[in-house]
């Protein structure tokens, strides 16, 4: 007995000495990289590459091991939107840099959004006189749409582009869980007719309401990709362009030159003649100089650093929004936000604040506590909104009380509506599992909600269900008078556009929800003007993490996605979204949309 337990001990010290060894090499060896990548050198007539091999996110991570792959100890690179935006204005000044060379090849991801805030950057890098090309041998659509700012797009002759259109499709579960007895419970205002975040858990297929919706959203969207399109390639008309999509007669080669959509059909080998053309001089080892966007915007000091104390501090808000303190990824703590607000609101430095928002929503009471301090910081100083991809239900509930709301035309905003939610479990788990409940109560509903497995055990009652009803009518008449407040606008126009109901940036500007269209450097300018600046210093407030628990949090993360991707496949993002939903508490302002193109 002895023995073992000294063998058992023995054998912990080496399994947890082992682990903290290669721990240990693993921060040195991403120290390592990182130094190395920050010693590459800009030399005379660089070409700019930007090659997508990291993944650009629109906030950036504080994890050191959020690119980690721990079955392959390989990291993947990110760079964040501000880092990318930074970097594409210093070459538009640097002499050393000739041109950019959009050459897609790599797997990095990008959200629909940050790719239009690129767009904007590189259009306004062509104004300086430089060129921009770009080559692939495929371009997806939302990788041509990023080409499409380029003075020459070349495709390989045997390649392809996917441009046929925007499409959205959405799983409904009301047939799995009849077959499994299991009820659901939805309480919604009916103005919201529109909130259909929980519509896959009650019906077959899209309400009325919701396919009119998402049919207007989708074409807005599409509309706004195809007129930037058609304008940059010169089509005669939009409509035109569409036609030409409706006929499949863009995404072969031979198609895609004759109607405009590429300047040749080349092999990659050819492209060295383009860059001679374009007057970019070989090196001494006749070849040309090519510079990562990555490799460069290490080398990039930001652009509005000067030595004046004022600042603009930029918070980010990305993910879903949830109650109390944490940290987290994508995880929005309602607590830990309001804290990071009233941080930056008592800093006398910092004279205007941006939030950058990305979030379908969450925890009405998370968004309430952050509303507070968003008032709280306005009357203060100046706070401008920055929206991503979406700053939607909850999201929007965040924003309304700035001073001005910045979005990008293919945000997807408002839903501002709310609904409460969950599944009844106890005729399952009886029926599939044999379990039963039975216990003892002092009031009527003093086991209203009681839950096991995330379900809850009974139906509700008629009494409960009015209370419900209540609390979601007495929220969403709170999340309309708030958006009333703070976009100055009378209530009765608010009712009309909310609802549930989810707009796209180029229509939000019409009706009220936005004050102009544009990405993270326009909203940064903005709050300069309000605040008086003309010389600032642009501050990123990030959450710290410890090395250790950032460590176990990345970890942890990845591996339960991992074993939820290889069990679900294809099914693995509506269980997401389902997951998030059926893990909050409350009454809900949530938006399940997030339209990305492949």
């Amino acid at each position: 007995m002895k023995f073992m337990k000294v063998f058992l001990a023995a054998l912990l010290a080496v399994v947890a000495g082992s682990f903290l060894t290669a721990l240990i090499w693993i921060m040195v060896l991403v120290g390592i990289a990182g130094s190395m990548e920050s010693g590459v050198g800009v030399e005379e007539n660089s070409i700019l590459k930007i090659d997508m091999a990291e993944n650009i996110t629109d906030s950036p991570s504080v994890n050191p091991f959020s690119g980690l792959s721990f079955p392959s100890l390989e990291m993947t690179k990110s760079l964040s939107l501000y880092q990318v935006l930074q970097a594409l204005d210093a070459a538009r000044e640097d002499d050393r840099i000739k041109g950019i060379y959009l050459r897609m090849s790599g797997m990095g991801t990008a959200s629909l959004a940050v790719v239009e805030e690129m767009r904007s950057a590189i259009e306004e890098f062509r104004q300086s006189g430089k060129f921009v090309v770009a080559y692939d041998e495929t371009y997806s659509q939302s990788r041509y749409y990023l080409a499409s700012a380029a003075d020459r797009i070349y495709l390989q002759k045997e390649g392809e582009i996917s441009w046929m259109g925007m499409s959205y499709t959405i799983p409904f579960f009301k047939g799995l869980f009849d077959k499994m007895d299991v009820q659901y419970e939805i309480f919604r205002p009916t103005a919201c007719r529109y909130k259909s975040a929980v519509e896959p858990y009650f019906l077959t297929k899209m309400s009325d309401a919701n396919r009119e919706q998402m049919t207007e959203m989708v074409n807005s969207m599409w509309n706004t990709m195809a007129e930037t399109v058609a304008e940059s390639r010169g089509f005669e008309s939009v409509e035109k362009l569409n036609e030409l999509t409706d006929a499949l007669r863009l995404s072969l080669p031979e198609d895609a030159l004759a109607n405009g959509m590429v300047d040749g059909l080349i092999y990659e080998d050819e492209m060295e003649g383009v860059f001679a053309e374009l007057g970019v001089e070989r090196n001494g080892d006749d070849e040309f100089n090519f510079i990562t966007l990555g490799e460069y915007a290490s080398q990039v000091k930001p652009a509005y650093e000067t030595l004046t104390a004022d600042r603009i501090a930029i918070v980010y808000a990305e993910g879903s929004i949830v109650d109390g303190e944490g940290s987290q990824e994508g995880t929005i703590f309602g607590n830990t936000l309001a804290a990071k607000i009233a941080e930056v609101r008592g800093d006398e430095d910092v004279k205007a604040v941006v939030l950058r928002v990305n979030s379908p929503g969450g925890s009405a009471l998370a968004s309430d506590v952050v509303w507070r301090e968003m008032k709280l910081l306005q009357a203060e100083k100046p706070v401008v909104v920055s929206m991503g991809s979406y700053a939607a239900s909850g999201g929007y509930y965040i924003s309304c009380p700035a001073d001005a709301i910045v979005a990008d035309r293919l945000t997807l905003t408002g839903s501002i509506g709310v609904f409460g939610a969950f599944p009844v479990t106890g005729g399952m788990l009886e029926k599939k599992a044999g379990i039963t409940f039975d216990g003892v109560k002092s009031n009527a509903a003093a086991d209203f909600g009681q839950g096991f497995l995330l379900g809850t055990i009974r139906p509700t009652t008629p009494l409960e269900k009015r209370f419900l009803m209540r609390d979601v009518d007495r929220i969403y008449e709170g999340f309309t008078g708030k958006v009333s407040e703070g976009r100055n606008l009378p209530v009765e126009q608010v009712l009309e556009i909310a609802g549930g109901r989810v707009w796209s940036g180029a229509d939000a500007l019409g009706i009220g929800l936005i004050d102009s269209y544009g990405g993270l450097k326009e909203a940064i300018a903005v709050a300069a003007d309000k605040a008086g600046l003309e010389q600032f210093r642009v501050e990123e407030r990030l959450e710290e993490l410890d090395g250790f628990a950032a460590f176990f949090a990345g970890m942890n993360a990845r591996l339960q996605a991992r074993f939820d991707m290889n069990e679900l496949g294809e099914a693995f993002g509506p269980y997401k979204k389902a997951r998030e939903i059926l893990s909050q508490r409350g009454v809900l302002m949530y938006c399940p949309y997030a339209i990305e193109l492949e």
